[in-house]
């Protein structure tokens, strides 16, 4: 092989890791939507439950919060992966960019490449507090459950 083709060939395995960083960043965006879905859900039946239960509207207005809080949190996460994924495309395409301008876009490809990492690190920290809140609701809504069983 000719230097020059080796040359293209680092280049589009440098591409890949960018690649595979998408790759993992759509699987946790699918999950993350889905996390959004069900939260919405639970809102909404939260609330229809608030009109119906009178008795029950001081409890049921704390867990409307918290779903709230909840839903803010899992869409900021949505937010900063949709920013890591073409984060990613961006650096992929510089790094192909890049070659065929002889390198000189410098440290873009570089920059592109932390800033979607550390936007997948901002939407891990969303979601791991988002996750977080949700087991401390159901924590607390079974326990209101068990009182109410009791009394």
């Amino acid at each position: 092989m000719t230097p020059s083709a080796l040359d293209h060939y680092a280049v589009v395995a440098a591409m890949l890791a960018p690649a595979l960083l998408m790759a993992a960043t759509a699987s946790l965006l699918t999950s993350a939507n889905a996390r959004l879905a069900r939260v919405v859900d639970r809102l909404r039946s939260l609330v229809v439950a608030w009109d119906r239960d009178a008795p029950d509207r001081a409890e049921r207005d704390t867990q409307i919060a918290r779903h709230r809080r909840r839903a803010h949190l899992v869409l900021r996460a949505c937010q900063m992966l949709y920013a890591a994924l073409g984060a990613f495309v961006g650096t992929s395409l510089a790094l192909a960019v890049d070659t065929f301008l002889g390198f000189r876009l410098g440290v873009l490809p570089t920059a592109l490449a932390v800033v979607g990492v550390s936007c997948l690190l901002l939407a891990s920290l969303a979601l791991g507090t988002e996750v977080s809140l949700s087991v401390r609701s159901f924590d607390e809504e079974l326990d209101q459950e068990m009182a109410r069983k009791r009394g």
